[in-house]
């Protein structure tokens, strides 16, 4: 009898249909990868075997666990296998934890309710896992909280969450796609070791194929609800003739759109001054600097990369570049003028001129506003506001450039993927044409098709609108593939920069060197 098993498995919101006739099933020990572009019902498969499918969605089918019937179980019965028989990572960590808890609270909340241990037993459970996902207690202490982590941590700590009981049945939705490729091969090895000394059985759903190659020994591939394409993964992966698969396949491996000239942009390189100009910031919170003497400058129309290992400093960085953080000491200049002490004239000129897409889209969007509202909400930074039919069709204008339709105006964040979703964030920040574009890990949730297009509209806006991007990211893949120019971050300093080509080609630091044999295992 297999660990899990799906039959016919049909979820629909209304009359459209999200997954049609899935049938599945994964034995005990086993891995098995789940591929698909976003929207194509992976992640909505995984909740529907944990019970968790949104209000409007209806199911019909089979989910069976151990032999037991999951679908129409009740409730009381429901809790005591999630956690314990089935944890689940999700794929957008600001969603799965608290914000009010601190993260030992939330590990440990999991252990008192499942096992009855007293507050001292869970939180040396609690430290425990956290020191197996790589959360060491000098480095990350049980009281901090979630908003002081970066992404990376944040998503190891949502790993600890799910592992924590070592469930027979562990369901990783895009479990590394926040973390750089060091801290993705320690996860990685984490579920591998969990699988094998545990007997769990794993559910990996990714659109990384170097991932699902590595892990699993089958694939089953997902094209708009339905399962298309399975097999052995090695055979899936190399010799499948589904086009669909093909395509994936073909679009894994980013080809490169702007560091092709192996030198710094031409006009960039030929411009006076930087658009962006960072020097000497230095932050932190209490005693620790998490950016320590950081300088960096973005020319106008040029793309420049900046690479580190989670809890590196970058997103830190990032907020004090943004104005969202305070900083001890060094400045920030955007167009010459700087953005630490401007006024709010002034600021209200700037900050048109500087837009973000943030790491995490569900964060940055109000639940409550559709979409068009969510995409047109920068439009109050220009001078002349742009009628509600003007409005409208720049939103819709947008949407159809990053790939989705004119109609999804009309739709809420909670209908959409996480790929989805991070689209809308980029049309967002480009609906006021802003001069700099700064990308928190902006591609990190997309599928490699989907990827491969949103970096490809990214490079031909600023070829045609002359827009600059300050590009975050720990995928070097991503990075060698949209930037002119890199800055390598360790431990809150650039230990590196130069052209993307030559550091990434020839890199002169031993952290940057690391970052590369890192990279090419994914590759």
């Amino acid at each position: 009898m297999a660990l899990l098993e799906i039959d016919r498995l049909n979820l629909r919101v209304d009359d459209v249909p999200l997954v049609r006739d899935v049938s599945l099933h994964l034995d005990a020990g086993e891995t098995l990868g789940l591929v698909g572009e976003s929207g194509s019902g992976k992640s909505m498969t995984a909740l529907a075997v944990m019970q968790l499918l949104p209000q409007p969605v209806r199911a019909a089918g089979e989910i069976r666990f151990e032999g037991a019937t999951l679908t129409g179980m009740a409730e009381s019965a429901l809790v005591r296998i999630r956690g314990q028989g089935i944890g689940m990572i999700f794929q957008e960590p600001m969603t799965a934890l608290n914000p009010l808890m601190s993260i030992g609270d939330q590990v440990a909340e999991t252990v008192r309710v499942h096992r009855g241990a007293g507050r001292a037993q869970a939180a040396t459970m609690a430290r425990a896992i956290l020191d197996r996902v790589g959360l060491d207690a000098a480095q990350v202490a049980l009281g901090r909280y979630p908003h002081e982590l970066s992404g990376g941590q944040r998503q190891r700590v949502a790993i600890a969450m799910a592992v924590v009981l070592s469930p027979k049945l562990l369901i990783a939705d895009e479990p590394t796609t926040a973390l750089d490729v060091s801290t993705q091969a320690e996860i990685l090895r984490l579920l591998e070791r969990m699988v094998r000394e545990d007997g769990s059985a794993l559910l990996l759903i990714s659109h990384d194929l170097a991932v699902i190659s590595q892990m699993t020994r089958r694939v089953l591939i997902m094209q708009r609800g339905a399962l298309v394409d399975q097999g052995g993964t090695g055979e899936v992966l190399r010799n499948s003739r589904h086009p669909y698969t093909q395509a994936l396949v073909s679009a894994a491996t980013p080809a490169p759109l702007r560091g092709a000239w192996g030198h710094s942009k031409p006009s960039a390189a030929a411009a006076a001054e930087p658009l962006l100009l960072v020097r000497d910031v230095v932050c932190g919170y209490g005693g620790f600097r998490a950016v320590d003497g950081v300088s960096l400058s973005v020319m106008p129309g040029e793309s420049v990369g900046l690479v580190g290992e989670s809890g590196s400093g970058k997103s830190t960085l990032l907020r004090c570049i943004l104005g969202v953080q305070s900083i001890r000491s060094g400045h920030v200049r955007l167009d010459g003028e700087s953005l630490i002490d401007a006024q709010t004239a002034q600021l209200r000129r700037l900050r048109r001129m500087i837009q973000c897409v943030f790491q995490d889209p569900v964060s940055s969007f109000d639940p409550r506003w559709c979409v068009g509202r969510l995409i047109a909400e920068p439009l109050h930074l220009l001078d002349f506001r742009p009628t509600a039919r003007e409005r409208r069709g720049k939103v819709e204008r947008l949407l159809e450039q990053v790939g989705l339709s004119a109609a999804d105006a009309d739709r809420y964040p909670h209908e959409f993927s996480g790929g989805q979703r991070q689209r809308i964030a980029i049309a967002r920040a480009l609906i006021v044409e802003p001069a700099l574009v700064v990308l928190d890990e902006a591609v990190s949730a997309l599928d490699a098709g989907t990827r491969a297009q949103i970096l490809a509209l990214l490079a031909q806006l600023s070829d045609s609108l002359g827009i600059a991007y300050l590009f975050v990211s720990h995928d070097l893949g991503v990075v060698r593939c949209i930037t002119d120019r890199v800055y390598v971050m360790q431990a809150g300093r650039i230990v590196e920069n130069g052209v993307t080509a030559q550091v990434f080609g020839a890199p002169a630091h031993a952290y940057t060197a690391a970052l590369v044999q890192a990279a090419g295992k994914f590759v």
